[in-house]
């Protein structure tokens, strides 16, 4: 009886371990990010990477697209997003404030619609 007790709580053991989310120390993502040059291509950067877990971030001004790698132990892409909203720029999920987007000069002001 003791042998079929610790068995089944083993078993539950193992169940119980692979029903958990894994989170990845680098785990690449692309994030859709309005903008429009490379001061742009700068504040976008900079905003991903004051992410605490940001290990690299690069902007395409011609696919519009983030590619950021982070250590989702440490952060999550959400945050990511939010950061670079709150540079002003729209991401694929999350739109700027307006008055982050108002803030941004002139020739970073990107068609919003």
């Amino acid at each position: 009886m003791k042998k079929l007790i610790v068995v089944m709580l083993i078993m539950l053991a193992g169940f119980t371990t692979q029903a958990q989310e894994k989170k990845s120390k680098n785990a690449k993502h692309d994030i859709e990010v309005k903008g429009n040059c490379g001061q742009c291509k700068a504040r976008i950067e900079k905003a991903a990477y004051s992410v605490k877990g940001v290990k690299s971030a690069a902007w395409n001004e011609e696919t519009q697209d983030l590619q950021v790698i982070v250590d989702e132990t440490k952060c999550s892409v959400a945050e990511v997003r939010a950061a670079v909203a709150k540079a002003g720029h729209d991401t694929d999920s999350l739109k700027a404030e307006d008055k982050d987007y108002n803030s941004l000069h002139s020739c970073c002001k990107y068609d919003r619609s």
